[in-house]
């Protein structure tokens, strides 16, 4: 038997999770529960801080694609290719592409029973804004934002020190918009 891989369907957007139920179905009421293993629609927790507040929130990584776990036959192409709501595989022409290990490794998608991510922060403030730094050396200090780093999860903001205005780099947790 041929080893299970990852493949990517792309579905209508918003129809990912009734996709992945209604794999999941078919592969019950067919059996083929050896061909396709698996059906995730990858999520990560994103935090939002809105007033000073945090929200934590689910949120699909990739809109409109559901990641397959399954070994490619005829059987198995079938049940997803006609699952209502699919458009396609992912790859050129008709013809799908597994995921090579260091995509997966790369999209930073936790897959069930590994550890989980950190968390992503959207910070709602733009350039400009006025924030009080909440912990640290620079508590209760309050800075106006020069700029939004969202990659490492910071704003760089100007404080004054010895009577001048000096760049600082916070954590999006550590400051609260004013």
């Amino acid at each position: 038997m041929d080893e299970a891989k990852w493949y990517v369907a792309h579905t209508y957007s918003g129809y990912e999770n009734k996709v992945k139920a209604n794999i999941e179905k078919t592969v019950e009421n067919r059996n083929l529960q050896d061909q396709i293993l698996e059906v995730i629609v990858p999520l990560e927790t994103v935090v939002e801080i809105k007033d000073g507040s945090k929200k934590t929130a689910q949120k699909k990584m990739f809109p409109g694609y559901v990641l397959i776990k399954m070994v490619m036959n005829d059987d198995s192409w079938y049940v997803v290719r006609n699952t209502r709501g699919v458009t396609g595989f992912v790859g050129p022409g008709s013809k799908p592409v597994p995921l090579t290990p260091a995509e997966i490794r790369s999209l930073g998608i936790n897959f069930p029973g590994e550890e989980e991510a950190k968390p992503v922060i959207v910070f709602n403030g733009k350039v400009g804004d006025q924030v009080k730094i909440l912990s640290g050396a620079w508590e209760n200090t309050v800075g106006q934002i020069v700029n939004i780093n969202e990659g490492k999860q910071c704003v760089t903001i100007n404080v004054e020190m010895f009577g001048r205005e000096t760049p600082v780099e916070i954590d999006f947790t550590e400051v609260k918009l004013l």
